[in-house]
This record gives C-alpha cells, structure tokens and sequence, in this order.
C-alpha cells in the first residue's frame, strides 16, 4: 500500500508583509516616491485623537505613481538607505495629475 501525503499548498498566500496606504508628496527621484502616512491615535491621558504624519520612501520601479496618488506600499527588503518599501498598487489618482495630462497632450497638438 503506497503512502501519499497531501501536500496541498493554498492558492493565495498570506503574505506576511506591512501594507500601509497614504499619499505621494514627491517623485523628483527616479523609481523612488515618497508616501506621507497619516496616523491618527488616542492621546493616553486625554483621550484625544491626534494626527501624526510619517514619510516612507518607496520604489516605483515604472516611475507611474505621480504626486497626490493614494498608493498602497508594502514592506521590502532594504534597497537603499531610507528605502524599504515597494509601490503594491495606485488606489486613486489624483485630479491634478490628469489635468497635467491633458495639458501635455494640448501642448504637443
């Protein structure tokens, strides 16, 4: 009688990894962008929400994201110095961004 193990391994992985989604403040850098989070948190004492901001720098390996965009970053190995995180996804442009766009294609006609 042969022995068989089921070694199935699920379809979608939990992925471990931090996700965090806020908002680009700057792409002067090439495939990098920097994503301001805003956190909000109860003071201990007062019992008072207060807004924190925290800036990651990213990697945008196709320079897509541009600034405004609310992007999803995830966690990555360290790329450079400050860079330990990768652009996952754009979750919404922004309104400015497509009027540039459509300022470009004008110029260029």
């Amino acid at each position: 009688m042969a022995d068989t193990i089921n070694t199935a391994v699920p379809e979608a992985q939990v992925s471990r990894r931090n996700e965090k989604v806020g908002m680009v403040v700057s792409t002067k850098m090439q495939k990098t962008i920097v994503v301001e989070i805003e956190m909000r948190k109860a003071h201990p004492k007062y019992m008072r929400v207060m807004k924190s901001n925290k800036k990651f720098y990213a990697h945008d390996e196709l320079n897509s994201a541009r600034v405004g965009d609310v992007v999803r970053i995830r966690e990555a190995r360290p790329l450079s110095k400050l860079k330990r995180w990768s652009l996952e996804e754009i979750v919404r442009r922004s309104s400015l961004s497509q009027l540039d766009e459509k300022d470009s294609v004008a110029e260029a006609k």
